[in-house]
């Protein structure tokens, strides 16, 4: 996480003290929760209509699975699915 502070361009000492201060713990928390809940194991995970996307992804694996959602949905409307 510490490795973290440098991308979001934040001193250590501002982020060891926002982290001690628990400030944000429920809402980390409460989030966690929900992901867990959705069946999230982790990040990042991606929802596309429903369909779970795990892992940092090739464009090619979000555009198969948006291809076969858009595929489905037209033969819904047609009356094939």
């Amino acid at each position: 996480m510490v490795i973290e502070i440098g991308r979001a361009r934040r001193s250590r000492p501002s982020f060891s003290q926002c982290l001690d201060s628990g400030k944000f713990l429920k809402r980390v928390e409460g989030e966690t929760a929900v992901a867990a809940f959705l069946g999230a194991p982790g990040t990042p995970t991606f929802f596309i209509n429903g369909r779970l996307l795990v892992g940092a992804q090739p464009f090619e694996a979000f555009r198969a699975v948006i291809e076969h959602e858009q595929k489905r949905g037209r033969s819904k409307k047609e009356g094939r699915g």
